[in-house]
């Protein structure tokens, strides 16, 4: 595993392993690793301090937590309630259900933190932005205004015409490739796949 750090703070890093994945949409030629950012809470603190830079001029009244990002989203909460336009600011931090066909909901205990509030997505990686697309519909569907999307990792640049804020990108490793399943160059070529990879980590094959 190759340790990347973040541009801005080294103290935040992320872990990569080269590879042939497979998710559960696409194929990737990397395993990103995030679970020390996710899970240290110095690590956290420090990533969420980035990231509140970048929004600290945008009023947030809910962070809407994907991928195991609910540590981080708190302490990006914190960051944004001591500066900029939400200084003093209660904001709220929630993760959405997801039901048997994959589809995000809110139930209506919290259903009110998203109704006509200003939503920050939050997402620990994009590779695709199928994810992040997923969770723009919801927040829609629930009559939530979209902010803006951040991220830890993210491939792209925009989803959705959103631009997507993360604290490392493809200039953080410029030989990331995503491809459909069935157009994968790694698997037309005989490469078996390592591992299926998820929010939660990897299971090796």
């Amino acid at each position: 595993m190759q340790t990347i750090q973040c541009r801005n703070n080294s103290k935040v890093s992320i872990g990569v392993i080269p590879g042939h994945y497979a998710t559960n949409h696409s194929h990737v030629n990397y395993y990103v690793d995030m679970t020390s950012i996710k899970t240290s809470m110095k690590m956290a603190y420090e990533a969420a301090k980035e990231l509140a830079a970048t929004y600290t001029s945008s009023h947030v009244d809910t962070i809407i937590c994907l991928e195991g990002t609910e540590i981080l989203g708190a302490f990006l909460a914190q960051a944004l309630s001591e500066a900029g336009i939400n200084s003093g600011s209660d904001i709220n931090v929630v993760t959405p259900e997801l039901n048997a066909v994959n589809q995000m909901i809110f139930r209506d205990n919290t259903q009110k933190k998203i109704w006509g509030k200003q939503v920050l997505i939050f997402i620990s990686s994009a590779s695709t932005g199928k994810s992040i697309s997923r969770a723009m519909d919801c927040l829609q569907y629930y009559n939530g205004h979209l902010v803006g999307v951040a991220s830890i990792f993210s491939a792209i640049k925009e989803s959705g015409g959103v631009e997507v804020h993360s604290l490392f990108s493809g200039k953080d490793l410029p030989d990331y490739q995503t491809f459909a399943a069935s157009e994968c160059p790694l698997c037309k070529a005989g490469q078996k796949v390592d591992a299926l990879i998820n929010s939660f980590g990897y299971s090796k094959l």
